[in-house]
């Protein structure tokens, strides 16, 4: 008195359902990344690549000169410092990723600024080309 299309296995198993979701790991709901601010390791590894730059043999010494290794040590720890409050100013209306990028321009501007500043005076001049200013007006 078995129906022919039933066999034990079948009706000994239990109907299919739908899998449970998968819970999330609880190290990863306490776990946060941000991005902004930098860690104080992260910005003084800034602050030795940036003395490294201005004071050893590089694409920007070979331009404007280096400088020697205490003032370059001076000129960077100034150059990250106004880097960082520039865009810690512009943070609370950027996001995280915005102000990092914000802080490596302003970092590279005024790398560049303190570069040309510290270089010797005169016309800067462009290779193979002489600066000469005529009055033919």
């Amino acid at each position: 008195m078995s129906d022919p299309e039933t066999t034990p296995d079948q009706s000994l198993s239990p109907p299919p359902t739908e899998a449970p979701p998968h819970p999330e790991p609880a190290a990863s709901a306490a776990t946060t990344f941000s991005i902004w601010p930098p860690s104080q390791r992260t910005r003084d590894a800034v602050v030795n690549r940036l003395v490294e730059t201005l004071s050893a043999p590089s694409v920007l010494s070979k331009r404007y000169g280096t400088l020697s290794s205490d003032e370059a040590s001076a000129a960077a720890r100034q150059i990250e410092g106004e880097a960082f409050s520039s865009a810690a100013a512009a943070a609370s209306t950027a996001d995280g990723v915005e102000t990092l990028q914000l802080y490596s321009r302003e970092i590279s501007k005024r790398m560049l600024e303190t570069a040309k500043a510290r270089a010797s005076p005169g016309p800067p001049a462009v290779e193979g080309v002489t600066a000469d200013v005529s009055d033919d007006l």
